[in-house]
């Protein structure tokens, strides 16, 4: 590569996501081999506020950039100072995309190839603790002055650059990483190509985590493979983030898409990653309880909770626990006054349940009413059914489960497809127990909607 053309480049921006940067600062150093031929820098006014938090960062202010060109004004002379070179910066997918977009707004199609100093560092220096640019060049002994600034990173980018083409005399590593079918110069700059392209192709939920092994996002898919490309190949913000901070993906198989919703469910609740938004906020369940008031009455009402205590039942909906508890009263002659259906009357006047036959106005014996309301209770216990969710395990040999006991999700399991579960208590002997939720609630509750009961058994 003695004779190939470099166009080594750093830019500092406004912030504000991947289509709202725009370009304050631009350096440009050309190298024909490992040789400074060209250099070019500039401010530019981006014709937008720079953020506080990003002057703090770069030192660059809305008063710095304020006589600066705009980007219109030196567009074609980087379009031309990088025709046939190949574009190298550390992390490159930022610095390339910006810049690009800058151009596109302009009227300019920017194509280059590009290298990843973040990558080839990975490749050719491997065992760093921090591949960022100023403890990388700390480790590496290069000298990196005004930090944060484009001429500053872009100087210390090209003695990283030259330093990592002595170390690839055959040129070798950057030939494969330019390679049209090599996958190295799209993929984020901590993610190594076998990590990505050895993931399993099939149903389970895949964790990402960041330098520290910290969990920062979950999610779940029918196909990990497809559905993490998918993440990196995105053109969104929210997913570049994502993926920028990214250093390790692991990945759990479950070989149907049910247990893989409930599965993140449960991992979302666990580690309460940051890059998941949908379900961090508990939610709160609504509980029909039981109590014995000072007549010695048992009163049935409606209990708001965050935590799942013992109740008669759980709903997480409120209009689905009141329409149970009416229904209760009315099948049973209950008094809505005494299952909280209404407050603050002496004599019940529910504009629909009118069967009340006079406790409230002790026209009826505590002991009768108390029968009753006995009665109800056991119903509703015997209307808590206890199940299993069959459906395709991790292999051909293998069935999960989803086990579902008086109404509440447990967990769920794996077993070999010659062993079979009769009761319940064989069940527990396979059962990976887990936390109800009022989102394992809902997926189970749309599972049986969309699919029916042809995988449910029930005991």
């Amino acid at each position: 590569m003695n004779h190939t053309l470099f166009a080594i480049i750093d830019v500092e921006t406004t912030g504000g996501g991947m289509n709202g940067n725009r370009i304050t600062e631009i350096c440009i150093v050309i190298l024909r081999g490992a040789s400074i031929v060209d250099k070019f820098t500039t401010l530019v006014n981006p014709d937008k506020y720079i953020p506080r938090q990003i002057t703090a960062l770069t030192g660059i202010d809305n008063e710095l950039v304020e006589n600066a060109p705009r980007f219109y004004e030196v567009a074609e002379k980087i379009n031309e100072m990088t025709r046939d070179t190949i574009f190298v910066a550390h992390n490159v997918n930022f610095d390339y995309n910006v810049l690009r977009n800058e151009l596109k707004n302009v009227g300019i199609n920017f194509t280059r190839k590009k290298l990843c100093t973040v990558r080839l560092s990975r490749k050719l220096i491997p065992g760093l603790a921090s591949y960022s640019l100023g403890k990388l060049c700390a480790s590496v002994n290069i000298p990196l002055n005004n930090r944060h600034r484009a001429e500053g990173d872009t100087d210390a980018t090209v003695i990283l650059f030259q330093r990592l083409l002595t170390l690839d005399l055959t040129g070798e590593i950057m030939s494969s990483f330019l390679h049209v079918k090599s996958k190295e110069a799209t993929l984020p700059p901590h993610l190594s190509s076998d990590q990505v392209f050895q993931l399993p192709e099939t149903a389970g939920v895949y964790l990402f985590k960041d330098r520290d092994q910290k969990v920062i996002y979950v999610g779940k898919a029918k196909d990990i493979k497809k559905r993490v490309l998918s993440h990196i190949y995105g053109k969104n913000t929210k997913e570049y983030t994502l993926c920028q901070e990214t250093h390790h993906i692991d990945y759990e198989l479950t070989g149907n898409e049910l247990t893989a919703l409930l599965l993140e469910a449960d991992y979302i609740q666990k580690y309460h990653p940051k890059h998941n938004r949908a379900q961090k906020r508990p939610a709160y369940a609504y509980q029909i309880i039981s109590y014995i008031n000072r007549r010695g009455i048992i009163q049935l009402g409606i209990s708001k909770t965050r935590s799942l205590n013992d109740s008669l039942l759980t709903s997480y909906s409120l209009s689905e626990a009141t329409e149970k508890l009416s229904e209760l009263c009315e099948t049973h002659h209950l008094c809505p006054r005494y299952c909280g259906l209404q407050s603050k009357v002496e004599k019940c006047s529910h504009y629909r349940i009118q069967n009340c036959e006079g406790i409230c106005e002790k026209k009826e014996t505590v002991e009768n009413y108390n029968k009753k309301v006995t009665a109800a209770i056991r119903s509703l216990e015997d209307a808590k059914p206890t199940y299993l969710i069959k459906e395709k395990g991790r292999d051909i040999d293998e069935t999960a489960f989803i086990f579902i006991q008086e109404g509440s999700y447990c967990g769920f399991g794996f077993i070999n497809d010659n062993v079979s579960i009769s009761n319940p208590e064989e069940c527990k002997n396979y059962l990976i127990q887990k936390m109800a939720s009022y989102h394992t609630h809902k997926i189970i509750k749309s599972y049986l909607k969309k699919q029916g009961e042809q995988n449910v058994v029930y005991f």
